[in-house]
């Protein structure tokens, strides 16, 4: 039995909401490989929770 967990599932679908109510959908589609690799990076590094991944990624979106 193969089970996939995709811990970055949850805060990818977060930011991708708040950037549609903020009018940023464009930038979160044009910015998604980045962002990805962001999320990558701060998992590699330890973090583990969805709402700090979540925060980081808005965070991300908007200066980048």
């Amino acid at each position: 039995m193969n089970v996939r967990i995709d811990i970055f599932e949850k805060p990818i679908e977060r930011i991708k909401k708040a950037c549609e109510l903020m009018g940023l959908a464009a930038d979160f589609e044009r910015k998604l490989p980045a962002l990805e690799t962001h999320l990558e990076a701060l998992v590699a590094d330890g973090e583990t929770s969805e709402e700090r991944l979540a925060v980081s990624g808005m965070a991300f979106v908007k200066q980048a």
